[in-house]
């Protein structure tokens, strides 16, 4: 596999800067990726794609506030986006500057926040916040929404409110699980009324999501780490789906990551937590999702290779060409899709 065989031209005014006014408001390109067929649909039809004893599995991940400038104790200006909280003062995090921190030298963050650079690991630093608040106070108070690089405005409210799923509880990722975006709760409620289960995993997305893949010959590649948790109901649910004759839908590819990360080959999910560098690419074998509901991927991404792993990749050719063409809205803020796996 190579990186080539993944790209794609994409307009740039087809790259959405805004959410629509309603969440549910959104178009649903639907494939079936056994027949390749293409179905040009609103998400709002979303609960009649799926039957009673279908079980919706979503990542309740919650967007923090990631972002935060200030200067080093030399003077220079720094940018930091936390990656990861380990503990209630001490992260990893990316960090932009002229010169990178030295160990045990200090940053002054937003004015307010003291931070000791503690080590460098590989390419993130291990930063201790010196302040008496946690670092999800801390970032809640003086950080920024970590909007994706595509997106070309600053944020603001909109943003905070838009930005985030309905469901989303367990604060820790720095991108949001755009696919989730499109549910509002009166979705969830119809949903529910129509005898379709839900779960719920735990997948905090990092920046990495967002990082180029830099090797053309996908074998060199190295994926980045995320951390997940799998609860013991959703391993129930997903068991009483499979035995009932239901299918396992994963609510975006981070769910979908979750999941297979924690599947034996039999396809039964462990309970617990882990952490997931698990790379899909075409000829990987989904023993846990039957299908995929996702946004549009960017062009040489490790989600665009993993939709093409469950979809096909001529499938996800044709589809992504048509989704061009029809001037579908791309990426976070945009439209979605709804993939049936191809299967041999």
């Amino acid at each position: 596999m190579y990186l080539s065989d993944f790209n794609y031209e994409l307009p740039e005014e087809l790259i959405a800067q805004f959410p629509l006014p309603d969440r549910t408001q959104s178009r649903l390109l639907h494939l079936n990726g056994m027949t390749g067929e293409l179905i040009d649909r609103r998400f709002a039809e979303f609960p009649q794609l799926v039957n009673s004893g279908d079980l919706l599995v979503f990542n309740d991940t919650k967007v923090i506030k990631a972002r935060l400038w200030g200067e080093k104790d030399t003077g220079g200006r720094i940018e930091v986006l936390v990656e990861r909280v380990l503990s209630s003062n001490e992260v990893l995090a990316h960090i932009r500057a002229s010169h990178a921190p030295k160990p045990g030298s200090r940053l002054r963050l937003a004015d307010a926040i003291s931070v000791q650079m503690v080590e460098r690991r590989e390419d993130l630093f291990l930063l201790r916040f010196e302040n008496d608040a946690n670092v999800f106070e801390l970032l809640e108070q003086f950080g920024a929404l970590p909007l994706p690089p595509y997106i070309t405005h600053s944020p603001d409210s909109q943003d905070e409110l838009r930005y985030q799923t309905v469901y989303a509880r367990t604060p820790g990722a720095v991108a949001a699980p755009t696919a989730g975006l499109h549910f509002s709760t009166d979705m969830l409620e119809r949903l529910r009324e129509n005898g379709i289960r839900s779960a719920y995993v735990t997948l905090h997305v990092g920046a990495g999501t967002f990082q180029p893949v830099r090797v053309e010959n996908l074998a060199e590649h190295h994926m980045h780490r995320e951390w997940y948790q799998i609860p013991e109901n959703t391993e129930k649910a997903i068991a009483e789906t499979r035995a009932n004759g239901g299918r396992v839908i994963a609510i975006g590819t981070t769910t979908l990551r979750a999941l297979e990360s924690a599947a034996d080959e039999a396809g039964k999910v462990k309970v617990g937590y882990d952490d997931t560098a698990l790379f899909i690419t075409p000829g990987y074998r989904f023993r846990v999702v039957d299908r995929l509901f996702t946004n549009f991927h960017l062009p040489k991404s490790t989600l665009l290779m993993l939709v093409s792993a469950f979809g096909g990749m001529e499938n996800i050719r044709r589809a992504y060409r048509h989704a061009v063409e029809e001037r579908y809205r791309f990426f976070s803020y945009g439209d979605a899709m709804l993939i049936e796996k191809q299967i041999g």
